[in-house]
């Protein structure tokens, strides 16, 4: 199997609004993908299709099968984490585990309590107990636990405060992700996330606007903070966006302008908030 997974073509329609067109994706394994967009660009459709929770058009594949034909067999080989709030509130953590044991073959109850003995969490307690942060935790402990080939997390950290969004993602990069499994992410809090990705996926209004990897953002894309003296000349190379800061100008432009554009000013590395919200513009221009 080359791809962990492999979008071909799909298409997803809910009545006369198309909410995925064309979408041509192959992920594979050992990577961490962020699936960015606006509020309504069509991740949580995507998402949707790649845990087989909903059909689409086209050829999807994910770990070498249809998910919405055989999602028993996948669920077996993946992991899902959308709001913390879906566990139930009235069950115990020893309960949840439990049950947990009882029904993925990939569980390992021992593993997870020992990532809960490092938080404060009991196994008495109720999950109504727990702040967010717990909750998150006891989350994170249990699908750390499962040994999955793909991770998919939908806004895991949405509503948990910077402290817990941080220990979350370093939990997750140091204590699950090795080369053999896969993650991908989706948040609004993209700078959060930035340093722990090895490739972007760029979504809007359904159509895929950007699918690179880090290495290949660094080379492509650069920005250059100009001084007035050059501002002129900078802007006449028609830069992608421009903001200002300081009195100075900070302008991307595509690398394909870069040896001449590069005399201009300070070349850095745009984020991948500044180059989602450039394209954004760009496209939408």
């Amino acid at each position: 199997m080359s791809h962990i997974l492999s979008a071909q073509n799909v298409n997803k329609k809910f009545g006369s609004f198309q909410a995925l067109k064309n979408v041509n994706i192959n992920i594979s394994k050992g990577k961490i993908v962020g699936l960015i967009g606006p509020n309504g660009a069509g991740k949580t459709t995507l998402l949707k299709s790649v845990l087989g929770l909903d059909s689409c058009e086209g050829e999807l594949k994910v770990l070498g099968i249809d998910p919405y034909k055989k999602r028993s067999d996948l669920m077996k080989e993946i992991c899902f984490i959308a709001d913390v709030a879906v566990l139930p509130k009235w069950i115990k953590v020893s309960q949840l585990l439990t049950f947990t044991e009882q029904t993925h073959p990939n569980f390992s109850l021992d593993q997870a309590k020992q990532f809960l003995s490092k938080t404060k969490i009991k196994m008495d307690h109720k999950v109504k107990e727990l702040s967010k942060g717990m909750t998150a935790q006891l989350h994170l402990a249990i699908v750390m636990s499962i040994n999955a080939k793909l991770l998919v997390l939908d806004e895991p950290t949405l509503g948990l405060d910077i402290l817990f969004r941080k220990q979350f993602y370093d939990n997750l990069l140091n204590d699950y992700f090795d080369n053999e499994r896969t993650i991908i992410i989706t948040t609004h809090q993209v700078e959060e996330i930035e340093h722990i990705l090895t490739d972007v996926v760029f979504i809007r209004e359904g159509e895929i606007v950007l699918n690179a990897n880090m290495d290949e953002l660094t080379n492509s894309y650069f920005e250059v903070m100009v001084g007035q003296d050059n501002y002129e000349e900078a802007l006449s190379h028609k830069p992608l966006t421009m903001r200002k800061v300081f009195g100075k100008h900070i302008m991307l432009f595509n690398s394909t302008s870069r040896d001449v554009i590069e005399t201009l000013g300070e070349v850095q590395r745009p984020s991948v908030s500044d180059l989602f919200v450039a394209l954004m513009q760009e496209d939408q221009a």
